[in-house]
């Protein structure tokens, strides 16, 4: 690509911004890995980001497009909740970056939201400045999202199906849905429930766990894997159930059994392309590592002071984007390695082996998926 370099010095640019425009979140689900983790730094941080750094970062972001001469950056916005600042801050934070960009680059806008303060006016609004809104759900039922609710309690289902009735009715805005996995839920009520609201796309996530805070999962023998079945199960519905939304982590895997790169750090070893930038200017990596310990995603470098060239030089931003190199002997060996990548980065964390290079605590799982979509794809093939 323009701009880029090749061979063993290659330089991959970000493309992907993850701006936070608010620091708290009207919710309180039960397994929310930012305010119920180990890291507690959005405690300081100013609940909404001040003007002056809103427009630093759009500097930044026009600075590293014209370095890498860059066509176009994906720009989400993100919270917390980044609807707690009602629509202004968010046209303000497009208004800016748009005008700073140079010639020949544009901007795609997402904002990601638990949909409790959506309304028809703030979607027609955000709709006019070319924003597209994906959702956080855990189903597409009320009882599905019981961990869900807010500081008081109460479910966030009746705010959120509302949202998804006005989304359904602007399905050029409508982004798609991720939901995050809860084994002890039926997958096959999970699926219908969520393509029963018809949405262009669904990515089920692995709740974000590592070796040393392991995931939530019934006890069970040796051997057990209970998300990849969870996952399979799912995987047979979709794939056998016709048209319907494109599910992330299904069309990520087949692409990548096909030879594809991949473009989700959940599998394939396809260097990252994003970054975060929080309320106060710093600049961090993604969010998942805050499920790891206190001051995991941090780099120590902020958008007064540095650029983003500066964060692709950080030694946690190139472990991440290393492929191979950057997996644990166990990784590298594996017959699974170009489709799996190690998994999640953050999933691979062991306090008491120094840090990243284990594979995911969802090994297991992912062979188990991995290999059945495998099946299913060969089957399919010898089939035509």
């Amino acid at each position: 690509m323009a701009g880029e370099k090749t061979g063993p010095t290659a330089v991959v640019p970000f493309r992907q911004f993850v701006l936070k425009v608010h620091s708290r979140c009207n919710l309180a689900c039960t397994y929310c890995y930012i305010y119920a983790g180990p890291d507690h730094s959005w405690r300081a941080r100013p609940p909404t980001v001040p003007a002056a750094t809103m427009q630093q970062t759009a500097l930044r972001i026009a600075e590293h497009a014209r370095t890498h001469r860059l066509r176009e950056v994906r720009i989400d916005l993100h919270g917390g909740e980044p609807l707690l600042t009602g629509p202004g801050p968010l046209l303000a934070q497009a208004a800016a970056i748009r005008a700073a960009l140079p010639a020949g680059c544009t901007a795609a806008f997402g904002v990601q939201t638990n949909g409790t303060l959506l309304t028809r006016d703030m979607i027609d609004t955000l709709a006019a400045a070319g924003f597209r809104l994906g959702l956080s759900l855990d189903g597409g039922t009320p009882g599905l999202n019981r961990r869900r609710i807010d500081h008081a309690g109460r479910p966030s289902w009746p705010a959120v199906s509302r949202a998804v009735r006005l989304l359904h009715d602007r399905p050029e805005v409508f982004a798609g849905i991720l939901c995050t996995i809860d084994i002890t839920a039926d997958p096959a009520a999970v699926h219908g429930s969520l393509r029963a609201l018809d949405p262009p796309m669904v990515d089920f996530l692995l709740p974000h766990a590592n070796w040393t805070s392991p995931p939530p999962a019934p006890l069970g023998p040796a051997g057990r894997t209970p998300y990849g079945d969870w996952l399979c199960t799912v995987f047979d519905l979709w794939w056998d159930g016709g048209p319907g939304p494109r599910v992330r982590v299904f069309t990520e895997i087949l692409g990548l059994l096909l030879g594809r790169p991949s473009s989700s750090e959940a599998v394939g070893l396809s260097p990252v392309v994003a970054l975060v930038v929080d309320t106060d200017g710093a600049i961090e990596q993604v969010d998942s590592l805050k499920s790891t310990y206190e001051g995991a995603a941090a780099t120590g470098l902020d958008v007064f002071h540095h650029t983003f060239d500066d964060a692709l030089a950080h030694p946690g931003m190139a472990a991440r984007r290393s492929g191979r190199d950057g997996l644990g002997d166990r990784c590298r060996g594996c017959a699974l390695v170009e489709v799996c990548g190690g998994g999640n980065y953050a999933h691979r964390y062991r306090a008491d082996t120094g840090g990243f290079t284990n594979p995911s605590v969802y090994c297991a799982d992912l062979e188990r998926l991995i290999r059945h979509i495998a099946a299913r794809l060969d089957a399919t093939v010898a089939l035509n």
